[in-house]
Order: structure tokens, then C-alpha cells, then sequence
């Protein structure tokens, strides 16, 4: 269980999922213990934030624990989705934890977001990726099926393809100099626009969180990766956070446990 996640599914608020979907990661595998590598990497926080006044473990946070996965992703992402489906008919936020970047598709699926917004070191803008559509590597193409805009903050790596992709109208693109300065108003995302906000490591510098499939020198670092989360969470109606893999001593899965406590602090005060 993730610490503090004590609320019983009738009292939830929000539902942590865990998604360990491992098949098309095309460098270093290792997402199916990412899940369990947050929830334990989360064993030493405190439970008092200060910035919110707030106990998280009163938040109403329930762990729906691990949605077993299987090598059919198109199947399971459909399941994955009827999950969290549930929680979102029920008022209950969805929170998910990967695995790899493809279970974004079923959270925005789920929430059907006027935006994504995502912190990503890579544009994930291919149409497929070695001829697999629901590759890591498209999880924003396929998201710009459900949703109206994706923007990308942190991206500093994609192919020609997607570059081009990404001078359309419908995706913004922030490079990492410039997150720290980004605001949802500048998006409009606070003029009444569902949002959802996806979270991969990688949009991180490897000197923050080696462990993940993808890394990218050159990245965010976790204060400004923390800033995002506090300003998006407010006008977020579901989170994920992924990409997480076993590759190095609790780094990455630290901070993205951390960046989930975020989201639900920011996320709760707001609805106060």
C-alpha cells in the first residue's frame, strides 16, 4: 500500500492505481516494478505538509493496488481504462503509476481531458514506433485522439516527424529552459478546461532519476518538476506519474512518489 493511502474505497477522494505495463520499452525495461518501487520509496516522507497545512493520510486517498498487466496492450489498456473509469464516475480522482507511458492512454481515456499536459524529456508524438501504435513512444499521438491539446513541457528529444507534428496547432511544445517561467493561465488551461497531467521521470536530468527507460541528459530538475505539479494539480481531474524502472538505488522512484504526494496536496487545498 502506498503510505498514507488509508481511505476505504466508499470514502475515497482519490484512487491510486498501479499499472505495471512492461512491453514496448525500447531501452531499459524494468516499468513493472515501478509501482511498487514508488509506494516503497515513499516509506520515509512525512505525512505533514506545510505548504498546505494538510496530513496526507486525511486526504482520502485509497490504493486500489496493482492492475496486473499482460502482453496484450491494447487489451489491457481497455481494462485498464474500465478501472479507471469506475473511480472517475464515482467523483473519485484517478491516480495512476506506471509502468510505461502507454497506460497514459487509458487515464486520458478514462477522464477525456480538453488537455494533457505532460512533463516528458520526448515529444512521444510517432504515429507508431517498430510498428507498434500503442508503443511508449506515440502515448501523446494517441492522447491527441481523446484530447483537444497536448502540451509538452520539459521535451528535448523526438524524431523529425515529430518535430513537424509538433508545430501544429494542437500541441505545444515548452523546452526545458523555459518550464520554469510556464504557467497553466499562459495555457488557458484556467478559463474552465479539463486537464489532465502526465507525469514521465525522464522530463527530468538523469542526475535526478537514472532510473528510467529513456533518460535525456540536459532535463528538469525536481524543484521545477515539483513547481509544475503544485501550479497544474488544481485544474487536474486525473495524474499519473511513469517510466519509473529498478535501475538505480530509489532515485526516480522517490521523486515520482513525492510529485504524487504533490499533485494530491496541491489538488485537495484547492478544492478546500
Amino acid at each position: 500500500m502506498f503510505p498514507g493511502a488509508t481511505a476505504d474505497r466508499a470514502d475515497a477522494a482519490y484512487a491510486i492505481v498501479g499499472a505495471p505495463l512492461d512491453v514496448s520499452t525500447s531501452f531499459q525495461p524494468g516499468t513493472r516494478f515501478g509501482p511498487d518501487r514508488v509506494r516503497q520509496f515513499a516509506r520515509p516522507f512525512e505525512d505533514y505538509d506545510h505548504h498546505t497545512a494538510s496530513q496526507f493520510s486525511t486526504l482520502g486517498v485509497h490504493d486500489h493496488g496493482d492492475v496486473r498487466a499482460w502482453p496484450d496492450a491494447a487489451e489491457y489498456l481497455d481494462f485498464l481504462e474500465s478501472v479507471l473509469v469506475e473511480y472517475q464516475s464515482d467523483g473519485v480522482v484517478p491516480l495512476t503509476v506506471g509502468g510505461e507511458h502507454s497506460v497514459t492512454v487509458a487515464g486520458v481515456r478514462a477522464v477525456e481531458p480538453d488537455v494533457v499536459v505532460s512533463l516528458d524529456a520526448h515529444l512521444d508524438l510517432r504515429s507508431s514506433y517498430d510498428g507498434d501504435e500503442l508503443s511508449h513512444a506515440c502515448a501523446m499521438r494517441r492522447a491527441l485522439e481523446t484530447a483537444e491539446e497536448v502540451i509538452v513541457l520539459g521535451a528535448r528529444a523526438g524524431s523529425e516527424a515529430e518535430w513537424n507534428r509538433a508545430s501544429q496547432a494542437d500541441v505545444t511544445v515548452v523546452e526545458p529552459a523555459a518550464v520554469a517561467e510556464w504557467t497553466p493561465e499562459r495555457a488557458g488551461i484556467d478559463d474552465g478546461r479539463s486537464t489532465y497531467l502526465t507525469v514521465d521521470v525522464d522530463a527530468l536530468d538523469p542526475a535526478f532519476a537514472p532510473g528510467t527507460g529513456t533518460p535525456e541528459p540536459f532535463g528538469l530538475d525536481s524543484a521545477t518538476a515539483r513547481d509544475v505539479v503544485q501550479r497544474v494539480a488544481p485544474h487536474a481531474e486525473g495524474f499519473d506519474v511513469v517510466e519509473v524502472n529498478d535501475r538505480d538505488d530509489g532515485q526516480a522512484a522517490s521523486v515520482a512518489a513525492k510529485l504524487l504526494r504533490t499533485f494530491v496536496y496541491e489538488h485537495a487545498a484547492a478544492g478546500d
